[in-house]
């Protein structure tokens, strides 16, 4: 439940009580008091969460109506004392209102902000640069970036272009204040790309999973009541951030190293998530947690923006789903890795000679023109009963992974390593 306490002129504070009780108002209490302007009533209410916009929305005719809203939940116990329980657990989501209020809330300074997206940039670069991978969760926490996104949303489900304009504003600033810094990072101290960097840039074929449950998580945890919420709002910003900070760093080092295909991935990366998180969450906020392009206390949605924002980031996931899948394997690096994997363990078992031990695939950076270089580095040991050359196995194997590969059309040079590995000999140790 939420609490308002509600002033009005004299004499008006039994009204307040009757649209309270009719809103399901609980604990409702009057008193009389003073302020500078002269005498008044004030009204203690408490309302469940869903009752809130009702509530507003009636108090709206009442002249001179003063409301200071509480936006952490109280729990409002009444008698027989037996049905505490029941009384404790009815817990609902927050208010359309109080969701739209706390995103505006949430637009604070500047200097803050961007400082924020300063620190973000400085870790993102040294967890990168270092190969330190708890490094990037520390930039996740820190980045400035979950909160725009989900302002994005809310204007999205809003209708709301002032709020959408300055969320994208920001959203965007912080993208390129974390861009420079590493930008200028790697340009005063970094000489080649690391392992963590090439690692992070693969893009995967559902790279856009990820921004969808970041989007969803996020709007659920703005309309869940803090009491029904199991996941605090530290953690999902983090998922949000998850999404964006690492990208952001790749495309900052890769621009001063001139790794042009590495930045190109941490843009369409930074587009895609993006695009997905606004769809996932505004969706969320409009039919889940009811927020309209009108209120009681907003006026100023429209719906073709509504309507217009919805179609144009729709449009856009569209596009670079349609890019991302058009171009094999520049987008999809990762799970082409993996899928290659899966064709040399067909192709060893199919063999005779040799059984699998281990086989390593990743794209490397090799810029070698108008071809895809995937570096296939395999372990097999010879099968029992075997009597063929080491050299012979490895030359049978390598053209048959090789074959198999361009065969399926994966639209790479595979670079095939194979190395034949011998048991040690049975010793007789008397």
């Amino acid at each position: 439940m939420r609490r308002l306490l509600i002033q009005v002129p004299r004499g008006q504070g039994k009204k307040i009580l009757d649209i309270a009780k009719d809103c399901d108002g609980m604990n409702l209490a009057q008193f009389e008091a003073t302020n500078h302007e002269g005498a008044l009533d004030l009204v203690i209410v408490h309302v469940p969460n869903a009752k809130v916009e009702e509530l507003l929305k009636k108090l709206n005719d009442v002249e001179n109506l003063q409301i200071s809203f509480m936006p952490r939940g109280v729990i409002a116990l009444q008698p027989p004392n037996n049905e505490a329980p029941q009384q404790v657990k009815n817990v609902q989501d927050r208010s359309s209102i109080e969701v739209f209020l706390g995103g505006l809330q949430s637009i604070g300074s500047w200097k803050g902000f961007l400082g924020y997206a300063v620190c973000a940039g400085v870790v993102v670069w040294i967890g990168l640069y270092t190969n330190t991978t708890f490094l990037l969760i520390a930039a996740m926490l820190i980045a400035p970036f979950a909160g725009p996104a989900m302002n994005t949303a809310i204007a999205t489900a809003r209708g709301d272009y002032i709020l959408l304009r300055q969320s994208l504003l920001r959203y965007f600033a912080s993208i390129t204040v974390t861009i420079g810094v590493t930008w200028l990072f790697s340009l005063l101290l970094q000489d080649a790309p690391t392992p963590l960097m090439v690692q992070q840039s693969q893009v995967a074929s559902v790279a856009v999973l990820l921004p969808i449950a970041a989007g969803a998580a996020g709007a659920l945890n703005l309309l869940q009541s803090e009491r029904s919420s199991l996941v605090s709002g530290a953690a999902v910003g983090a998922l949000v951030a998850a999404s964006l900070a690492p990208p952001a760093g790749i495309v900052g080092m890769a621009i001063a190293l001139g790794e042009w295909n590495m930045a190109k991935s941490g843009f369409f990366v930074l587009l895609l998530q993006l695009a997905a998180i606004n769809v996932s969450a505004s969706l969320l906020f409009r039919f889940y947690g009811g927020l309209s392009t009108q209120g009681s206390r907003y006026t100023r949605g429209k719906k073709w923006i509504s309507r217009s924002a919805g179609v144009v980031t729709i449009v856009a996931l569209a596009a670079l789903l349609t890019w991302q899948f058009s171009s094999r394997p520049e987008f999809q690096r990762s799970t082409r890795a993996q899928s290659v994997v899966a064709v040399i363990q067909q192709v060893v078992e199919r063999n005779d000679l040799a059984k699998l031990v281990e086989s390593n695939v990743r794209f490397t950076r090799a810029d070698i023109e108008e071809q895809n270089t995937l570096l296939v580095v395999v372990y097999v040991q010879r099968a029992p009963g075997v009597t063929a050359s080491a050299e012979e196995i490895r030359t049978q194997l390598t053209q048959a992974i090789q074959a198999q590969l361009l065969e399926q059309g994966f639209n790479v040079t595979p670079l095939v390593d194979v190395s034949v590995l011998e048991p040690p000999a049975q010793i007789n140790i008397q």
